[in-house]
């Protein structure tokens, strides 16, 4: 069996999480960028959110209408029915850890493309484990983080790497700044990878040989000051450099050895030491359970911030690329990076992930999948990739 391609499914795209804070701004850009001829379905648990939030979008659009798919993880069969009935099926009902999975596990079973927003490694690294070859023979794309984890470090090294000779050692560090806050079901996942001590994982997402045998690993540095970027570094431990080197070992353009650091930069020292020290401590006290529940109390699921601290939040990454005696600096910038820019990226990587025809399966990444594509489409919702230097 392979993945449905064709027209024989009522939807091309089902948004499952839909009535969540983060669901009604993807359904909302999806009703605003979506090409003609979509057909596009809300689905979760809850009838009255889901027609409340149909009510509120139905009227902006044209032919064909929005559908509404009742459906909850707690019931197998109405996933299994919720995968079967469309070509892609994007969730964001987190943590994945915990409800993410047996949706996946329903998508391979039904030969339909999957796309979430995790940022959990934990995660990630049981698709890999457990459906990645499944979903290989299946001719499934499961593409997980393709949000702000981590489309905005995946597609800039892409980028990076694709101004860099061909056939040599490359090695690209990516700078993020920014400022957001976060979601109640943000907050429940973060929390959850707090208290998570799986080893390996990241050498379960990216392997530290590719299968054609080219090496792949992290760039080895502490914190330190980039004289590129006039700026000074810290080492920053997320999803996104696993993503990044997963998809180095899935893209043979990433040369025969390919080394990536991820880091949050600071112009100023005492910042960046602050910015450590206040790091460490908030993870430390998370870890307790008490700390824990009071954080969930705070910004329980299904809240978030409001549209004024959304205007007001912004994220840069610049990546600086060296390989064959060469140097680039490239840079994507945007808004609120946790959601209305998080929105854009899931919804063009859906509709590109729709609109495609056969596809390589397995879990993917949003670099392998979608390539120089979403690169473009990024580009014409605001977040465009651009070289600075080099």
């Amino acid at each position: 069996m392979t993945a449905d391609t064709g027209s024989t499914r009522p939807w091309d795209i089902v948004l499952f999480g839909a009535s969540g804070f983060v669901g009604k701004l993807i359904a909302k850009t999806l009703a605003d960028v979506a090409p003609t001829g979509l057909r596009w379905a809300i689905a979760g648990r809850s009838p009255a959110k889901l027609r409340e939030l149909h009510g509120a979008i139905e009227p902006r659009l044209g032919e064909p209408a929005i559908g509404v798919i009742e459906a909850d993880v707690d019931r197998p069969a109405s996933i299994s029915a919720m995968a079967a009935a469309t070509r892609v099926l994007l969730t964001t009902v987190g943590p994945y850890v915990r409800w993410g999975e047996p949706v996946a596990s329903a998508c391979v079973e039904a030969g339909t493309h999957y796309l979430d927003l995790t940022g959990e490694p934990a995660y990630v690294a049981g698709l890999v484990a457990r459906l990645h070859e499944r979903a290989q023979r299946r001719g499934v794309a499961l593409v997980p983080c393709c949000g702000f984890d981590s489309i905005p470090t995946d597609m800039g090294v892409f980028y990076t790497v694709g101004l860099l000779p061909q056939g040599v050692p490359i090695e690209v560090r990516g700078y993020m700044q920014g400022n957001g806050s976060a979601s109640g079901g943000t907050l429940a996942s973060a929390l959850g990878i707090v208290g998570d001590r799986t080893p390996n994982v990241g050498r379960t997402i990216a392997p530290s040989t590719s299968e054609d045998g080219r090496s792949i690993g992290p760039v080895r540095q502490g914190p330190h000051r980039s004289r590129a970027l006039g700026c000074w570094a810290l080492p920053l431990p997320t999803i996104d450099p696993s993503i990044a080197l997963r998809s180095a070992g899935m893209l043979g353009r990433y040369g025969p050895d390919f080394r990536y650091g991820h880091y949050i930069a600071q112009r100023w020292l005492p910042m960046a030491v602050a910015t450590a020290v206040g790091g460490g401590l908030l993870i430390g006290a998370a870890k307790l359970p008490p700390v824990a529940r009071l954080l969930t109390r705070l910004r329980p699921p299904g809240t978030g911030p409001s549209a004024e601290r959304r205007a007001e939040s912004w994220f840069r990454f610049r990546f600086v690329g060296e390989g064959g005696g060469r140097r680039v600096i490239t840079e994507i910038r945007g808004g609120d990076p946790g959601y209305d820019e998080t929105s854009k990226m899931v919804a063009e990587s859906a509709i590109l992930l729709a609109q495609g025809g056969e596809r390589e399966g397995g879990v993917l990444t949003p670099a392998s999948a979608l390539g120089q594509a979403l690169v473009d489409r990024l580009g014409e919702v605001g977040l465009g990739l651009r070289q600075i230097e080099g």
